[in-house]
C-alpha cells in the first residue's frame, strides 16, 4: 500500500487508515476487531485512529492488537472523557483522558494525540494547547494535532501549534479544500482526512434516518447529482475514496468498518492511483456550482 510522509513528521504513513468509531458505537466483538484489524495490518495499512469517547473503541483496539504496538502509528483524541456529549477541555480532565487511553491502548505512548473538535474560543484560551505540549513533553505523544472543521480548524492551523489537522473531506463535504488546506500545504501540516466516504449516503438510494450521522450528506449529494454514483456501488465507493486520495496535501483517509473483508476491498481499489485529472475537476466543478454557503465541515 502506499505510504506518504505526514507533512513536517517522521511518520510515513499508509493512505487508508483505519478510524475507530464503528467498532466502538456498534459494540462489535473482540473476535471481529481482532481480525479485523490484524486482517488490516497484514495488508499494509499502519494507521490506526480513534479517540477517548467512541466508547468501547480504545480498548478493543489494545486488546486485539497491543501486542503488535510496533506494526502501526497509533493516534487518539481527547476532549470527551465522560463521553462526546460531554466536552472538557480542563487539563485536569484532559490529563485523565490521555492517561485513561494508555491504559486502554495498551501503549506508553501514542503517536499523535489530537484536540477533539475543540471550538475556536477554547482554543485561544490556551489551555487546551497547553496541555498537549505537556503531553509531548511528558513523552506520553510524540506529536500533536487538531481534529475537526470549520473556522475552529483555519485557527488550529494558523496559530503553528500543531503538526497535523484531522478534517473532513469527501465529495460531499469539500469546504477544506479552500479554507484549511491551503494554509495546511503551506505549513507542510500532516493531513489526515476524516469521513472520506461520506457515510456512502447514496448506497440504495435510500434516505437514511434525519438523525443519522449521514443524512446531511445524502441531503447534499441530493442535488450533487454526480454521475458515477448512478453506477456500481462499489466503483462509486472507489471513485470516492479515490477522490480525497486525489486532493493535495491529503495523506491518509481514516475510514472506519466493522467488516473485516471491507479493507482489502478498498486497498485493492486504491492500486488505480489518483483520479484522473478531469473526473477530479469535474467532482470539484459539480461542487463549487451547486454548493450552497452552509455546506460547511461536518464535525
Amino acid at each position: 500500500m502506499e505510504k506518504r510522509r505526514l507533512g513536517n513528521t517522521d511518520m510515513n504513513v499508509s493512505v487508508l487508515g483505519f478510524g475507530g468509531s464503528e467498532i466502538g458505537y456498534e459494540q462489535a466483538s473482540l473476535p471481529s476487531v481482532s481480525q479485523l484489524l490484524n486482517g488490516a495490518l497484514d495488508a499494509g495499512l499502519n494507521v490506526i485512529d480513534t479517540a477517548e469517547c467512541y466508547v468501547t473503541s480504545e480498548e478493543l483496539i489494545g486488546k486485539a492488537i497491543g501486542a503488535r504496538r510496533a506494526d502501526y502509528y497509533l493516534f487518539t483524541k481527547c476532549g470527551h472523557e465522560r463521553g462526546w456529549s460531554y466536552p472538557d477541555w480542563r487539563p485536569a480532565s484532559l490529563w485523565k483522558s490521555i492517561e485513561r487511553s494508555l491504559k486502554r491502548l495498551k501503549t506508553n505512548h501514542v503517536d499523535l494525540l489530537q484536540l477533539h473538535s475543540c471550538s475556536e474560543a477554547e482554543l485561544r484560551k490556551g489551555d487546551a494547547i497547553g496541555f498537549l505540549k505537556r503531553a509531548r513533553e511528558r513523552g506520553y505523544t510524540r506529536y500533536i494535532g487538531y481534529s475537526g472543521d470549520g473556522q475552529a480548524a483555519l485557527y488550529a492551523v494558523s496559530c503553528g501549534e500543531f503538526d497535523t489537522l484531522q478534517t473532513s473531506i469527501n465529495i460531499a463535504d469539500q469546504e477544506a479544500l479552500e479554507l484549511t488546506l491551503p494554509a495546511a500545504r503551506q505549513r507542510n501540516m500532516g493531513v489526515i482526512a476524516k469521513r472520506p466516504l461520506a457515510n456512502v449516503a447514496w448506497r440504495n438510494g435510500d434516505r437514511p434516518p434525519r438523525d443519522g450521522y449521514g443524512y446531511p450528506y445524502w441531503q447534499r449529494l441530493q442535488k450533487l447529482k454526480y454521475d458515477f454514483l448512478r453506477g456500481d456501488l462499489d466503483q462509486s465507493v472507489a471513485t470516492a475514496l479515490r477522490f480525497v486520495l486525489s486532493v493535495p496535501g491529503v495523506h491518509t483517509a481514516i475510514v472506519g468498518t466493522t467488516k473485516p473483508g471491507r479493507f482489502s476491498q478498498n486497498a485493492a481499489a486504491l492500486e488505480a492511483g489518483p483520479l484522473p485529472g478531469e473526473l477530479f475537476e469535474s467532482i470539484r466543478g459539480r461542487w463549487r456550482e451547486v454548493a450552497r454557503s452552509d455546506w460547511v465541515g461536518q464535525v
